[in-house]
């Protein structure tokens, strides 16, 4: 899919790659997020009825996984029961 013709009409001629090599990094991204958040899997398991809620669901796996915010509110959590 990557030799469709839209990509050659948005992206310029020197900026286009394709191939599998770098690929590899975002279908690993896509599979991480859909591991975390089970309401972007299938409609017979959790799902998410409301674009408002997949919208926050997605903000807030990001910021958890990606801008290492996880330990810091690991820590707050933990602090609560010491």
């Amino acid at each position: 899919m990557d030799d469709w013709n839209p990509y050659k009409q948005i992206f310029p001629k020197n900026k286009l790659v394709i191939g599998k090599k770098h690929t590899t990094l975002i279908e690993s991204n896509n599979s991480h997020i859909r591991h975390f958040l089970a309401r972007m899997t299938r409609r017979t398991k959790v799902v998410s009825r409301s674009v408002e809620m997949v919208d926050l669901t997605l903000r807030l796996c990001w910021n958890i996984n990606e801008d290492n915010m996880f330990g810091i509110f690991q820590d707050k959590f933990l602090g609560l029961f010491s």
